[in-house]
């Protein structure tokens, strides 16, 4: 059966050229091997931060986390033994257009990886060139058929870049363009997605300013005899306020039953630990606190 059962409450750390280019300035070339260490590192105080904010006790729902095998692998090999929860991305890194980080190879990589959900990041606007979400959907409905075949769930995450012409009309203001525009288009482009082939478990979706617009959303992601089929709303890196809000927005519709945040919690903490300014441990604590401050909006609704 297509869907998810709980509430999911990831910690999304699967980033790979965000880190190394934001946090090291690695950029045009692979990262030196003491370079990818510190990576590496870093995912291990993310880690570290969840499984404290896990002692605290979480109920009524499923904690998780999101990350790579590229900088994460001992984490992902840790997560197995500890019986927690984790998915794991098969896109490239950092692509416009969707392509398999592995290939040909992605289902021999998705089973030797063991994740308990299978991740991809999209960029898809309905405005955007046919050819391009023609390209885009072929691939996501050969990945979404294998992961159907072999009894794994599937995690889409997707997100809505403004064109030039979209910006105009909101007199280039990303915050109107959030508000105004890219609601309608993130149904549009479920829509599309699903007319293509695309059948995930779960949908990790930009944060929407209010519960009629999540209300939307929820309904185009539900049709089909898809009841169980559930979002989760995504961070983007914004601020803690905003992130509240996409929350409180998400909390009370039927159908969003969790979060999948990353920079907005661990950002902060590991700028301050690369730069010095912070203790490992001390990034490990505002890890930690952080993910139960966004539990805690999301489960409260305030």
């Amino acid at each position: 059966m297509k869907g998810y059962s709980e509430d999911l409450y990831i910690l999304a750390f699967d980033h790979r050229g965000t880190i190394t280019k934001g946090l090291l300035g690695v950029e045009g070339r692979e990262p030196t091997e003491g370079e990818a260490n510190k990576v590496s590192e870093m995912k291990q105080i993310i880690f570290d931060g969840f499984l404290k904010a896990k002692e605290s006790g979480i109920a009524g729902g499923d904690p998780a986390i999101l990350v790579d095998e590229t900088f994460g692998l001992e984490v992902q090999e840790k997560a197995k033994e500890m019986n927690i929860k984790f998915a794991a991305p098969v896109e490239k890194s950092g692509q416009k257009v969707f392509d398999f980080e592995y290939g040909d190879q992605f289902g021999e990589k998705i089973k030797e990886v063991g994740a308990d959900f299978v991740k991809i990041l999209v960029r898809w606007n309905p405005d955007d060139e046919e050819e391009i979400r023609e390209t885009q959907g072929s691939r996501i409905k050969e990945l979404s058929d294998w992961l159907s075949e072999n009894g794994k769930k599937f995690l889409l995450e997707f997100l809505v870049p403004a064109t030039e012409e979209q910006l105009a009309s909101v007199e280039n203001d990303q915050a109107r363009y959030d508000s105004e525009i890219r609601p309608k288009l993130a149904v549009r482009v479920v829509e599309e997605m699903r007319e293509r082939g695309a059948d995930p478990d779960i949908w990790k979706i930009e944060g929407l300013d209010t519960s009629e617009d999540c209300e939307n959303v929820a309904a185009a992601i539900k049709t089909g005899d898809r009841e169980n089929v559930m979002a989760v709303v995504l961070g983007r890196g914004a601020s803690d306020q905003k992130v509240n809000e996409w929350l409180r927005a998400g909390s009370s519709v039927d159908g969003y039953r969790g979060f999948a945040i990353g920079r907005s919690i661990f950002w902060n903490a590991l700028k301050g630990f690369h730069e010095g300014e912070k203790t490992r441990e001390e990034a490990v604590n505002e890890i930690a606190e952080s993910y139960l401050g966004f539990l805690s909006v999301y489960q409260s609704g305030s």
